[in-house]
């Protein structure tokens, strides 16, 4: 059956989609834990501790990297939060259907983003509202 003719994906299709969602928020909480615990480690012990040369440096790039480190945490955590309220969205049998055309989206689209709420079209005409 076409995707233009559905108004909704099958339970099976979902089941899909939900396999794929449920994996994608395993790794990115992996990921979100290693960032996490990468910018919260601050006592590490090393060499640099005795060298007050380098440690001016190193410091610095520290605080650089703990800035970068916790906002690719924040886009994580907000990426893992789209992906559950897909995974609502699954269980509601809403899930793939575009919040402005009501059509479905097509299963390339939610494959490469599985926490797309618009249609590419309807992205790009959002898009072009805000120029």
């Amino acid at each position: 059956m076409e995707e233009k003719n559905r108004s909704r994906y099958s339970d099976t299709e979902l089941e899909e989609f939900k396999n794929l969602i449920i994996s994608k928020i395993e790794k990115s909480r992996l990921d979100l834990q290693t960032i996490t615990e990468s910018y919260s480690n601050t006592g590490n012990n090393d060499t640099m501790d005795t060298s007050p040369t380098f440690k001016i440096l190193e410091e610095g790039h520290q605080v650089m990297s703990k800035e970068e480190n916790s906002r690719l945490a924040a886009r994580l955590h907000k990426y893992i939060q789209n992906l559950e309220a897909a995974l609502i969205r699954i269980e509601n049998k809403t899930y793939g259907v575009c919040r402005e055309t009501g059509e479905l989206i097509p299963k390339e689209r939610l494959r490469a983003v599985p926490h797309a709420t618009l249609s590419f079209d309807a992205k790009i005409q959002q898009g072009e509202k805000k120029q």
